[in-house]
């Protein structure tokens, strides 16, 4: 898609460059980018880990672990350059692996989250007000599991 930049005077069209010449990495700038700024790829959703890879035997990882205000928790997959063919297939694993998750490993995987990028927060308070609920027997967790795919392009089998 085409952008322009408009001026009281001029609209241009502004050149296109990928994220690799522009220097902009997937670990270091763009998850950190969107990990706060989630709302710009998955609105009403709260980040509760990076780099998620709580597996017994596995040493796979999820970019970043959300939880939406329905309760569900939400994988975001991304990738800096055109996504791969499997990268559906990969996210479809992940929202699997995580799909059994309860309310209680979900504050847990949130303190951790929030200890290791030194935030100061109650993460139960956090996720029970996040998804407006007086206690965590309100209402139903994790029954469906969202998946947020982004990258620079997609190819059409995806």
């Amino acid at each position: 898609m085409p952008l322009y930049e408009l001026s009281p005077n001029t609209i241009a069209a502004l050149t296109r460059v990928d994220f690799a010449s522009a220097g902009v990495l997937e670990r270091t700038d763009l998850q950190r980018l969107l990990r706060d700024h989630i709302d710009v790829i998955a609105p009403d959703t709260l980040v509760i880990s990076e780099e998620f890879s709580s597996w017994d035997r596995s040493d796979r990882r999820i970019d970043l672990l959300a939880v939406d205000r329905k309760a569900r928790l939400v994988v975001v997959e991304l990738k800096r350059t055109t996504d791969d063919r499997l990268v559906d297939l990969q996210a479809l694993r992940y929202a699997a692996m995580v799909s059994q998750m309860t309310f209680d490993e979900a504050v847990e995987t949130y303190r951790s989250y929030l200890e290791k990028r030194v935030l100061p927060n109650d993460p139960a308070k956090s996720l029970l007000d996040f998804f407006g609920w007086p206690e965590a027997a309100a209402g139903r967790f994790g029954e469906d599991v969202r998946i947020v795919l982004a990258a620079a392009d997609f190819n059409a089998e995806v």
